[in-house]
């Protein structure tokens, strides 16, 4: 398996990046693959969550975006399935270094005006280094009587407006995701059944879009086949 690169973004302090970075990374190595967490926040959230994990998990290694490139380099050599960026909020040269070496971008917004006006601006950046990225809507309202609320529906026509992939899996407000990281667990590891189907879900198909960019980045392109010349008759 080749190398795949997943960063993970957020303009707007507070909306979960880290969050959502943990759990894709111990998605991933609890499907059996070798898994990297690169941790880009300053804060070095990701890397505190895992000292409390008292079993096996990710490797995981702080980074910048000066030492990316080289990390990333070194990660292929060393046989790494997924190398997960958590990048830092609001730092745009130092999440376009993560966005410029990914194979998707995960751009995780709450539902909120500020936070989907926010997200414009890491679009933007996206659109500019012409990557594939997929916006998660994190921390949402859970349905009532399997209706969505209309403030949730609001916000998913805000993000389609922004032109790309909506994830169809909304990751809801659970104290169940604050549980597991304060043991350093993904909630698939967690004794809840919902919030582990949200995030195997969320899981399958992030999986899915990085499988799909990278064949179409290593597929060759094949020039044109001319149309056959026709003859006529003099």
């Amino acid at each position: 398996m080749a190398l795949r690169t997943v960063a993970v973004i957020a303009r707007k302090g507070g909306a979960g990046k880290t969050t959502v970075s943990i759990h894709l990374a111990l998605a991933a190595y609890l499907r059996g693959q070798r898994t990297l967490l690169a941790d880009m926040d300053p804060q070095r959230s990701a890397l505190e969550v895992f000292k409390a994990r008292k079993r096996a998990g990710p490797d995981r290694m702080e980074s910048t975006g000066a030492k990316l490139f080289a990390l990333k380099t070194n990660a292929a050599r060393q046989g790494v399935d997924t190398l997960v960026v958590d990048t830092p909020a609001g730092d745009e040269a130092e999440m376009a270094s993560a966005i410029a070496l990914s194979d998707l971008c995960v751009i995780v917004v709450r539902p909120t005006y500020l936070d989907i006006a926010s997200a414009l601006q890491s679009v933007e950046v996206v659109r500019r280094l012409r990557k594939a990225a997929v916006l998660v809507v994190n921390q949402a309202q859970s349905p009532r009587r399997g209706v969505e609320l209309p403030a949730m529906e609001r916000a998913r026509r805000a993000l389609e407006l922004l032109g790309l992939p909506v994830c169809p899996v909304m990751l809801r407000t659970r104290a169940a995701y604050q549980n597991a990281l304060e043991r350093g667990f993904s909630v698939e590891e967690s004794d809840d059944p919902i919030a582990r189907q949200e995030i195997g879900e969320l899981w399958r198909r992030i999986d899915q879009m990085v499988t799909a960019n990278l064949m179409c980045a290593q597929s060759p392109v094949r020039p044109p086949v001319p149309e056959p010349a026709t003859s006529r008759a003099g």
